[in-house]
């Protein structure tokens, strides 16, 4: 009874007009989940809603019938009985005659039609009456567009899902169809009323059918869309793109033959229109009608239709071919879309009707190509006709061998004979005949315009080898295939594109250009059908390889080479050649290696590593010898440098670890076995260091180590844990043997530490760096040995001033699991037990409970500055190991690194400014994402929130020592930590404490504009600000201090010291404008002034942002006090 009184409440409320829409929907979903749920029946609801279904009010019925069949709609897919189906499809169809009760109507007999697979569908009889009776009772266009398009879509669903039924009504449906469309306008309507038309062309295929008989008039109803104009924006509600309703008109017109008669004309007649739109529209429904209507209707329009579209070629071909590295694998010129659409429906007709082809092959305009040809040697010399002459017969002919073998055999028959002959490769005899010409000299009959329609016709053929049976079948007597020309032809084509790239200068790239690509076309056929041999493949790639190992500049020849050998390669391993990929293997990966390995190579190294990257990983097997190329190369030039200290050599390595870094790495997943190369790469350079105990001439090799570290740390980072473990144990093994473990007898005192220098060979500084890149870039999973003792030579180290150290040790303490309380133990509990008297207040106690070294040294207690700065960075980065894995510890460092922001600490010792910026800086490190260690790729360990939390618990402390500080100094360096925190906390953050941040972000901004050396301070922290001036959060915060905030843009837009800071001030000015206008109105007088002397910064990106934001403020200025 409840659930009745409810529905009760339910229907009233969804009946009354008057309510919202809101409530409306409410009511609506609450009967529905009734409904599925099982609580309320669909024979309970109709019986409760019998008053409303039946009254006398036109209202309450239309919205009663309404809610009915928005509840079928719910139920569509839940099992109904037949005799329930009947009854309300009866019920629903009878009501199609009440126009104020139409749209429920349609809606209830839309979702009980579009029921299937579930129990209880509606029959075919009761089909065909909703069909009568729309079909008699509505006039679709007197109806609104929602009503409309109900009325379509029940029609192409009655089409789809009923079809017998809506058969045996014949003329009605088209009649129907018919005055339904005629002088529609909305795109969702028409949308489905092109589709209606599509479904009744299928439907009524009979010559004696209602489509049939009617044609002309259907016809007519929707030719006069034909090129749609479309004026429907993008942001319209219920937006169709113009591609979709232009396709579905396309496939409408195409539905059925029988409007072969008036659509051909009418496509044709369009087709010569000036509007781009309609052309594009006309070809591509010429080709839906070529599909469609059959190749005998076609036939009749052939006549019409080749100069038509010959002429849309001509019309839409530019003359400008592209000789660059970027066309090797494409035409080589820009085909707009109406190119492509002429393309593909000339496409289309010759595939579907060989003697379309006909037209083409007997064309004037196509044979007269070859006199143009052989006017002109150079492409540049040409008039543009001619160009475009040649452009577009090769686009022709070229499609049109595309289509078949078939087509392919009669285009090569017809024309390649008469190119040969063009070329110089063959001769007119006496007679009048052919003949191959073997000894003619091809290198001065090199015309551009020939080169490039056989490179056209050759790159076209190439991909009908798979379908070529007719190769072999048919006998040559009878009928020459087109790969049997080819393969007559190969050798002398292949010397005429060699004879082209050997001829070439750089004054001239076209030879070159026209003869790599010539070649990559004869190299690129696939199967045992090619037309070109082995020894003539070979011969392709041999003349490629020397023109990588030729030249000693990166010119235009080398780089179109080297991607004819990529492509090439690729070609090989897609499809699995096996001949070809040992071919490829001997001559092209083999000589490119050797030369990596060459010690004499007069091409430049970092050419030859780029070309043997690239050839090489195009196949798995060529990455691995190209990975032992590199190996063998590596440790013969470390080897001579530290032999024979040839500078020269340990370049060579830089440059080597750089493109192992930058072209392999990159593409690991997607190179099979790459992993494993790399990996015994790692493990021999370890040994090449182990083997080399002393250069014999020490040198500033900064470039190399940086090289040598970021590529270990980048194998590191990739690598299994397994193959991470075998890399540690060998650089823990290189470590253990080095003079570098006598720093484990350097004790972590006062008197130890304080004479410390930065005074490693440089032998000791690689294997120190690159051993600390072996730790960044490991696994939390790897396993690390003898933490302690490695702990202690990291801390020593980083003291010393290498960096590198810093960084293993904090992703050390990131990434350890039971070895990390011993790893603490070391860095922080170790006490100063000797060597000078230790002050013990509370200001020393400030890691772990007792007296830490690291925390003395950063206070300034003893030690030398040098000594102070670096145990402020390592501790940073310690700092940021644990922050990043959530551990407590970092509390501690915090307080450490705030008290060395004070200008006298809490022992009363004064702190060096020096000292003062590498604390400040600490927050960055601690704060900022790193590229180089404790990140994702290098498998930190990262807790979410970590930001957020070291955020709320410094923030507060920073902002209470500001307002404390006794110093300008001091002050200053406060406020460069707080903004290295805000600037890179999540922005939520900011704006969630918008009110508590923006006074000190204002105060922080006019600190820091002081002096140039925060400049990039500054510009981040006005990037936080800038972020909370439009988000709602803080609009109340920032209207507030409007003042402030404007008197602080004001002066940054005459920042003299960065360029971005201006630019960014200025376009906060702009965004202020959002805010209350009483609110900055007052103001107007001191941005316009500011602003005004913006327009005349050195800067064009300042001067922009300066007019805009003149213009914005000057529109709110008041007309009575002219500026």
């Amino acid at each position: 009874m409840a659930a009745l009184n409810n529905l009760t409440e339910h229907l009233e409320a969804f009946v009354d007009v008057t309510r919202s829409p809101t409530h409306h929907a409410e009511s609506l979903k609450a009967i529905a989940t009734s409904l599925e749920k099982g609580v309320l029946s669909i024979n309970q609801l109709v019986v409760e809603m019998d008053m409303y279904l039946t009254t006398t009010d036109d209202v309450v019925r239309a919205r009663g019938i309404l809610l009915l069949a928005e509840m079928l709609d719910y139920l569509k897919s839940k099992p109904l009985d037949n005799a329930v189906v009947h009854s309300l499809i009866g019920f629903f169809t009878a009501k199609l005659a009440e126009w104020r009760s139409v749209r429920g109507a349609l809606s209830g007999c839309l979702a009980l039609i579009k029921r299937k697979g579930v129990a209880g569908l509606v029959t075919a009889v009761d089909a065909e009456a909703v069909a009568k009776s729309m079909a008699q009772s509505i006039q679709v266009q007197s109806l609104a567009l929602y009503d409309r398009k109900l009325c379509f879509e029940l029609l192409e669903c009655l089409l789809e899902q009923y079809p017998e039924a809506m058969i045996n009504l014949g003329d009605l449906m088209v009649y129907a169809t018919c005055e339904a469309i005629d002088g529609e306008k909305d795109p969702p309507c028409l949308m489905v009323a092109f589709h209606v038309v599509e479904l009744l062309g299928r439907l009524f295929p009979s010559p004696s059918g209602p489509v049939a008989s009617e044609a002309s008039d259907l016809f007519e109803f929707i030719s006069c869309y034909f090129p749609l104009h479309y004026t429907h924006t993008k942001g319209d509600e219920a937006s169709i793109p113009r591609e979709d309703l232009s396709r579905g008109l396309s496939l409408a017109i195409s539905s059925t033959p029988f409007f072969e008669p008036y659509a051909i004309p009418l496509l044709l007649e369009k087709l010569s229109s000036s509007l781009p739109v309609a052309k594009v529209d006309s070809l591509k429904c010429l080709k839906d009608c070529a599909v469609n209507y059959g190749v005998s209707r076609m036939k009749k329009h052939y006549k019409d239709l080749w100069p038509a579209l010959k002429d849309a070629l001509y019309a839409s071909t530019k003359t400008d071919l592209s000789f660059g590295l970027e066309s090797l694998t494409s035409p080589g010129f820009e085909m707009g879309e109406i190119h492509r659409a002429a393309v593909n429906l000339l496409q289309r007709l010759v595939k579907q009707d060989i003697s379309f082809l006909g037209l083409v092959v007997e064309d004037i305009r196509v044979n007269m190509v070859f006199d143009t040809i052989s006017r002109y040697l150079r492409y540049e010399e040409m008039l543009d006709t001619s160009k475009l002459e040649v452009l577009v017969v090769s686009q022709i002919l070229s499609v049109s061998a595309r289509s078949s073998v078939e087509s392919c055999n009669i285009i090569f028959q017809t024309f390649f004979f008469r190119l040969m002959n063009t070329l110089g490769i063959v001769e007119k005899t006496s007679t009048g005949d052919l003949v191959h010409n073997e000894n003619s000299t091809v290198s001065t009959r090199l015309y551009h315009g020939g080169l490039h329609l056989c490179i056209e016709l050759l790159t076209t053929s190439k991909d009908l080898i798979p379908s070529s049976e007719e190769c072999t079948s048919t006998p040559e007597s009878a009928q020459q295939s087109w790969c049997s020309i080819v393969s007559r032809f190969s050798a002398s084509l292949i010397e005429a594109f060699t004879s082209a790239v050997q001829s070439s200068n750089d004054d001239c790239s076209a030879d070159a250009y026209l003869g790599v690509k010539g070649l990559l076309a004869m190299g690129m056929f696939r199967g045992g059908s090619s037309p070109v041999s082995r020894s003539e493949f070979e011969k392709i790639l041999t003349t490629l390889t020397s023109i990588i190992a030729a030249n000693s500049a990166k010119t235009v020849k080398w780089e179109l080479a080297l991607k004819a050998l990529v492509c090439m390669g690729s070609f090989i391993d897609r499809y699995s050649e096996s001949e070809k990929a040992m071919s490829y293997m001997a001559i092209v990966v083999e000589n490119l290696v050797s030369l990596v390995r060459s010690s004499h190579c007069s091409l430049p190294s970092p050419m030859i590593l780029e070309a043997t990257s690239e050839v090489c990983s195009t196949r798995p097997t060529y990455v691995e010898k190209m990975v032992e190329g590199f190996e063998e190369a590596f440790c013969s030039s470390f080897s001579d440098f530290c032999v024979n200290g040839n500078f020269k050599s340990i370049e060579n390595c830089s440059q080597l670890l750089e493109c192992v870094t930058n072209k392999l790495l990159p593409r690991l997943t997607e190179i099979d076995g790459l992993e494993k190369s790399l990996v015994h790469f790692a493990i021999s350079m370890w040994n090449q260091i182990e083997s080399s105990v002393v250069f014999s001439y020490d040198f500033n090799g900064r470039e190399f180590v940086e090289a040598a570290t970021k590529t270990m740390g980048e194998i590191v980072g990739v690598a299994s844990v397994d193959s991470q473990n075998s890399i540690i144990q060998k650089a823990y093994n290189v470590i253990s043997s080095s003079t570098l473990l006598a720093m484990e007898s350097i004790p972590l005192t006062f008197a130890a530490l304080e004479g410390l220098q930065r005074d490693l060979s440089t032998r000791d500084e690689l294997i120190l760096s690159l051993f600390a890149s072996v730790i960044i870039g490991a696994s939390p999973k790897a396993s690390i040995p003898d933490v302690k003792s490695l702990v202690h030579l990291f801390l020593v180290s980083f003291l010393k001033g290498y960096i590198p150290a810093a960084q293993a040790l904090g992703s050390m303490v990131n990434k350890l699991g039971t070895g990390l309380e011993e790893a603490c133990d070391t860095i922080f509990h170790e006490s100063s037990a000797s060597g000078s008297s230790i002050p013990s207040d509370d200001s020393s106690k400030t890691i772990g409970g007792s007296e830490a070294l690291l925390s003395k040294i950063c206070l300034g207690f003893y030690g030398s500055l040098d000594l102070q700065t670096h145990a402020i960075t390592g501790l940073a980065w310690i700092g940021k190991g644990l922050l990043m894995r959530g551990d407590k510890r970092v509390n501690e460092i915090a307080l450490v690194l705030v008290e060395c922001l004070k200008s006298t600490n809490s022992s009363g010792n004064a702190l060096h400014p020096s000292a003062m910026k590498h604390a400040a800086d600490a927050f960055l490190t601690l704060m900022s994402d790193s590229e180089v260690c404790l990140n994702r790729k290098f498998h930190a360990v990262i807790r979410p929130l970590y930001k957020q939390r070291f955020f709320s618990i410094t923030v507060p402390i920073l902002e209470s020592l500001i307002v404390n500080s006794q110093t300008p100094l001091s002050r200053t360096m406060l406020h460069v930590a707080l903004a290295h925190v805000v600037s890179n906390v999540p922005v939520t953050v900011i704006l969630d404490n918008t009110k508590k941040l923006l006074s000190v972000i204002l105060e922080g901004l006019s600190v820091l504009s002081v002096d140039s050396v925060h400049k990039e301070t500054l510009f981040s922290l006005l990037l936080v600000l800038s972020g909370t001036l439009t988000d709602i959060k803080g609009q109340q915060s920032v209207s507030d201090n409007a003042h402030r905030i404007i008197e602080c843009l004001v002066k940054l837009t005459s920042y003299p010291h960065l360029m971005v800071v201006r630019e960014t001030a200025i376009q906060c000015l702009a965004t202020l404008l959002e805010l209350p206008h009483g609110r900055i109105y007052p103001f107007r007088r001191e941005v316009l002034q500011a602003v005004t002397k913006a327009l005349d910064d050195p800067k064009r990106r300042v001067r922009e942002e300066a007019i805009k934001c003149r213009q914005a403020w000057t529109s709110i200025s008041s007309r009575s006090t002219p500026f």
